[in-house]
């Protein structure tokens, strides 16, 4: 039989077609692949443009050469001859494919379910003989006695026998429901994608957390991630549709990193296994797979298993892209979703920059010190109100470690006069500084250096705030930390407890000139009601209270449950202080004693002025929190983001704000399917290349 491709689209039926004028038209075939969860068979239509391609590949006659077509964006090939679907950068059971023409349906299925390939052409040629020579209500019967009549072009069923063992039952016509039977796809209700964009323009690693499930229903990354791709690609047409309609946008690629399965493969579950206790055996075993991966990566022996693993296969797995995608040239960036935001993180702080930059950086820093020490001086030299003595300091090239060499005699000699001579020297007496430690960049020590000494003298509590910085390093489990072998572009954490763990490990601070060393992006994504995460600005900028930033809706505006909030909360304000106000009004006409006109206008007047303060504090109190706010006011927050604000949170959806502890954990769980995580990660990957989306978000960077 000769393969044709479907009809084109509102072209009439071949049914149709058949019935007016008796002619027979070719079924179009699509291909499919066996889909098998808990036991379960569900037929999942390859996407239009792959379908294409294996027709066009089994038409061609490759069946014989062993042929493997790539599918579903590269991810999986498919090996023609044997029929199989297998997974090209993961692990998975290979599925079986099927070249499908004739689909039933019987009362308990969901969907339609495609003959095989053998008995869809024996049902073709019974077709195209009843077409040919007007020969209707063919019965054809199947190798296990199902009987299949064919009626007429839309009328065609198929009779599954329900005792097909007993020789003097009924015949199998009469026994049980009959199944319907279509023929073609395009008379099945089936959904079939068009396919992804062939042009890659970026790559992402995503590492998982804790344990082998990733979201609330138990589905592993592989499954996740998908989802994550999927919201991007519709995010991609919904936002970058001008560079799409351009050819500037292909699409971003989301390749999973597995590391829980290598970790438990070592034998330490049937260790575990030979010490739990009997009692509670689901939840004990529950713990044993899951929260126990914190404990392991903070030990020294599983620690290094985890972040080779992690290294390794992120680095296999970008060879292996490479090889797939010789033309590729767009950036690759990693992200991370819980504890696998912590593993990346103490990955990137150990990675080792280029001995190019590290000179470049070098002398960067030499030029900033030869033309900001004097700067320093002027500095000092102001706060302690003797800036008419700065054209002496710069005359005699006195820069800020100069400063804090001198002696009485050095600044006398200089002819500073005896009270700011005393000044100077009372400032210098109250400092310890030996070395200028505030422009000393954390994470850049060598491994085993002695770190700074928590308790090391200091006679000002503001040197404390301003000069102390631990080493963002300071406290990691110790281990021999692999290089990558690319430079990531950003870092996406969602739902992150790096905060946390840097807290505990001992660093207070992050130096605001700090930046990771092969990774110059850093975004720190969470929901509101995230347990895992935290935050990290507070951490760079510790002085300052200030909101992190609202992550914008996808479609453009907040949500409407927090905009009636906010509405309710401004409208609330508002009474309270015209209620206060004419409450105030109405005391004083009580308690007012008659006096004249002139009096108690001014009266009125302090009145007035009184209650002017008062009302301040109310309306402030009573502001929306600035999380909400849609423009927030330039904050530094340093060089871990190139500047950037890092700390972004997701808006709560209407159910989840009537309890936010019901939601907490789904607030962890989130992010896989939250088209405002897929946008802003779309966003920040396109601004790096120059491309921006199609109408800016409100309230976004």
């Amino acid at each position: 039989m000769s393969a044709q491709g479907p009809p084109p689209a509102g072209a009439e039926p071949p049914e149709a077609e058949a019935e007016a004028g008796g002619r027979y038209e070719p079924v179009g075939p699509h291909w499919f692949w066996c889909k098998v969860t808990d036991s379960r068979e569900r037929w999942v239509p390859f996407s239009a443009q792959d379908s294409r391609r294996l027709e066009e590949a089994h038409g061609a006659g490759k069946e014989q050469e062993d042929v493997v077509v790539p599918t579903s964006g590269g991810r999986y090939d498919v090996q023609l001859r044997r029929r199989r679907r297998v997974a090209v950068y993961w692990e998975e059971e290979a599925a079986e494919v099927r070249r499908c023409t004739w689909f039933y349906k019987g009362d308990k299925d969901n969907k339609f379910i495609p003959y095989s390939e053998s008995f869809s052409e024996e049902l073709e040629e019974a077709y195209m003989i009843a077409v040919t020579l007007g020969e209707w209500k063919k019965k054809l019967e199947s190798p296990n006695r199902e009987v299949i009549i064919l009626h007429n072009p839309k009328l065609m069923v198929h009779y599954h026998p329900v005792a097909s063992s007993d020789d003097w039952v009924s015949t199998p016509t009469e026994q049980g429901r009959p199944r319907t039977v279509k023929r073609g796809v395009e008379n099945i209700a089936v959904e079939i994608p068009s396919g992804e964009p062939l042009q890659i323009d970026h790559l992402v690693f995503v590492v998982h957390g804790i344990g082998p499930a990733c979201d609330i229903r138990f589905r592993s990354i592989v499954q996740c991630v998908n989802d994550f791709r999927n919201v991007s690609l519709s995010m991609l047409q919904a936002h970058f549709k001008k560079a799409q309609e351009q050819q500037q946008v292909g699409r971003v690629e989301f390749l999973p990193v597995n590391w829980h399965s290598s970790l438990h493969s070592t034998g330490v579950d049937v260790d575990l296994e030979r010490i739990t206790l009997p009692s509670i055996n689901r939840l004990r075993h529950f713990i044993n797979d899951t929260i126990l991966d914190v404990f392991f990566y903070n030990s020294s022996t599983y620690c290094q298993t985890i972040v080779d693993t992690v290294a390794s296969e992120m680095n296999r797995l970008h060879r292996l892209f490479l090889q797939r995608n010789p033309h590729f040239k767009g950036g690759v960036s990693i992200a991370g979703h819980s504890l696998g935001s912590l593993i990346l993180f103490d990955l990137l702080t150990n990675q080792k920059a280029d001995p190019e930059e590290e000179e470049h950086c070098a002398q960067g820093s030499r030029t900033a010190s030869s033309t900001g020490g004097t700067e320093g001086v002027k500095e000092i030299l102001k706060k302690l109100e003797l800036s008419e003595y700065c054209d002496v300091f710069e005359k005699e090239k006195m820069d800020r470690q100069a400063l804090f060499l001198c002696t009485e005699k050095n600044l006398k000699e200089m002819g500073i006069p005896l009270g700011p001579r005393m000044k100077i020297l009372h400032y210098i007496s109250s400092r310890t500084e030996t070395k200028d430690q505030s422009s000393a960049a954390p994470g850049h020590r060598e491994r085993g250096a002695e770190p700074e000494s928590p308790s090391q003298p200091r006679d000002s509590s503001e040197d404390v705030r301003n000069c102390q910085y631990r080493d963002v390093a300071l406290g990691q489990v110790s281990a021999n930390y692999p290089q990558l072998n690319y430079k990531p572009t950003i870092f996406f954490a969602f739902g992150s407890p790096i905060g946390m763990f840097l807290t505990v490990r001992g660093v207070k601070r992050i130096d605001p000139n700090y930046s990771l060393p092969t990774c110059k992006g850093f975004f720190n994504i969470y929901h509101p009601f995230d347990p895992v995460a935290y935050r990290i600005e507070p951490m760079i900028v510790p002085d300052l209270e200030f909101e992190p930033m609202l992550l914008p809706h996808h479609k453009g505006r907040k949500r409407m449950h927090l905009e009636l909030k906010e509405g309710l909360t401004r409208m609330s304000v508002d009474l309270k202080n015209n209620l206060l106000g004419s409450l105030r009004v109405a005391w004083q006409s009580f308690t007012r004693s008659p006096v004249p006109a002139l009096e108690a206008a001014s009266t009125e007047a302090e009145g007035e002025a009184e209650a002017g303060p008062e009302k301040q504090p109310d309306t402030k109190a009573e502001e929306p929190p600035a999380a909400v706010k849609e423009e927030s006011p330039l904050i530094n927050v340093g060089r871990l983001n190139g500047g950037n604000r890092i700390d972004y949170v997701l808006q709560e959806k209407p159910i989840e704000s009537f309890n936010e502890y019901l939601f907490a954990l789904q607030g962890h769980l989130c992010y896989w399917e939250s088209e405002d995580t897929v946008l802003l990660v779309l966003k920040e990957i396109y601004q790096t290349q120059g491309i921006t989306l199609d109408q800016p978000l409100p309230g976004s960077q």
